[in-house]
């Protein structure tokens, strides 16, 4: 895990990222159908700005302290007849808000057990988590708009450390792979990383396979991607985004089933 300075000044390049895009927006790029099926880019800003806002001012006291999600019901109302121009700028004044929250917080706080999106962790863990959906849903953005990213760097580790983590989930409930199997997926970059995982009557991750039973390799927003249900396997699998090699049958089945989240 990122240092509690890694990890605010990942959040913090993820809001510089998010603030550039609204100033390039045109009033039709709003509208953009999103990579996220219920979003428009619209709808990607008002869910980013509704979870910051929820957090602003929020440090958790008891290890089962949830955020105030309440908070989000009156936002969202708040925004909902703003102007694109008016969501901007109000994205920008919460984010500022949860830029001075995030400087002030202590190393204590920041080691605090919390209730976070992925279970029972620390506030350093949900701000790590924040960091992934940020990084993600930049991406279910500027996809869609025909914008280019810089996908290396400490908050794209983060967000590949997201998936890293559940690769024996990945592997086990999704894709299936059998008992005595393994795989190793190697993403080419800009985060190059090599993961592996084998099932020993349950997959899980494993540092080193010196004989993987399949291989994948494919590049980092098209693994990210992948992993969090945005694009369609068919396409990067046609476009030879993403390969395999070893036993044909469960590299296709890697290859295609590699979805986490959404």
């Amino acid at each position: 895990m990122s240092s509690r300075t890694e990890t605010i000044e990942n959040l913090n390049r993820c809001f510089d990222d998010l603030e550039a895009l609204l100033d390039g927006l045109s009033e039709a790029d709003w509208g953009v159908q999103s990579l996220c099926p219920d979003w428009t880019v619209r709808g990607v800003v008002e869910h980013l700005v509704g979870v910051e806002h929820v957090l602003s001012g929020w440090i958790p006291t008891e290890d089962d302290d949830k955020p105030p999600f309440e908070k989000m019901e009156a936002l969202t109302a708040k925004v909902k007849p703003m102007s694109n121009d008016e969501l901007a700028d109000e994205t920008k004044r919460i984010l500022a808000t949860r830029r001075s929250d995030l400087a002030g917080t202590t190393d204590e706080e920041f080691t605090r057990a919390s209730m976070t999106p992925v279970g029972p962790g620390t506030y350093h863990r949900f701000m790590d988590v924040r960091v992934f959906d940020f990084w993600v849903h930049q991406r279910d953005m500027t996809g869609p708009l025909g914008r280019t990213t810089e996908d290396s760097g400490p908050a794209a580790e983060t967000a590949l450390d997201e998936v890293h983590g559940s690769i024996g989930y990945i592997v086990g409930k999704r894709i299936g792979l059998p008992d005595g199997m393994s795989i190793a997926i190697h993403v080419t970059g800009p985060v190059e990383r090599d993961i592996y995982a084998a099932v020993d009557g349950r997959a899980a991750k494993v540092d080193q396979l010196d004989s993987p039973s399949v291989e994948l390799t494919t590049d980092t927003l098209t693994f990210i991607q992948l992993a969090c249900g945005r694009i369609d396997p068919q396409g990067v699998i046609d476009a030879g985004k993403i390969s395999w090699s070893g036993d044909d049958e469960w590299g296709e089945k890697a290859a295609r089933n590699l979805r986490f989240t959404m």
